[in-house]
């Protein structure tokens, strides 16, 4: 497998690390995903769709909170892979995260596992 470093990028309160596996890119958002930080997040994701990335896996690890902006960068970017006929999985949720998920229902609407590893898995769609 390709474990490439595609990138980074980061503000005060969120670094965003990018990750080429194989046919699937990961990508690890740390720290407080919200209004101020969003397009840190976005504007990796909108890049690997562009670039051919269907498959994306969001490692929440190390992501300590989410608000309802965070949410529509993953949303959006799950629409996108979706209609190249991809997906956007979330791995490693805390609890404070999943927890925004569950309010909203918006965990309804993601493949959800309990890490990364599980998440590139195959037959993990």
């Amino acid at each position: 497998m390709d474990h490439g470093m595609v990138g980074s990028a980061q503000s005060g309160r969120l670094l965003v690390e990018v990750r080429e596996e194989g046919s699937s890119a990961v990508v690890q958002p740390a720290g407080e995903l919200d209004h101020h930080t969003a397009d840190l997040l976005r504007e990796p994701l909108e890049h690997l769709l562009a670039k051919g990335f269907s498959r994306l896996v969001v490692d929440c690890t190390r992501l300590e909170f989410c608000d309802s902006t965070g949410l529509n960068v993953l949303l959006g970017a799950r629409l996108k892979a979706e209609a190249a006929g991809g997906g956007v999985h979330l791995a490693g949720m805390q609890p404070v995260v999943a927890r925004v998920f569950e309010i909203t229902g918006a965990g309804a609407v993601f493949t959800v596992h309990d890490s990364v590893a599980a998440a590139l898995a195959p037959g993990a769609d």
